[in-house]
């Protein structure tokens, strides 16, 4: 019974794995979730969106400009 259920499980994995499946990594917090480049991101100052390619990081936040990193910097 129990290797029947062991014989079922790895043949549900590799399907899964066959059919363009992906694993839940353990151990990955939600921000060290990789963003894809055109993933949008909100602005910490103004609130505009923009693609994560385009943003620019600064203390784990997301700005449009380098006028909206002057901004906070005053």
């Amino acid at each position: 019974m129990i290797l029947k259920l062991i014989i079922f499980a790895i043949a549900g994995l590799l399907i899964y794995k066959f059919f363009g499946g992906k694993l839940p990594k353990l151990g990955r917090s939600l921000h060290e979730k990789k963003l894809d480049e055109d993933t949008l991101v909100e602005c910490e100052t103004c609130h505009t969106y923009v693609t994560a390619k385009e943003s620019m990081i600064v203390g784990a936040k997301y700005y449009c400009s380098q006028e909206c990193i002057a901004q906070i910097r005053k």
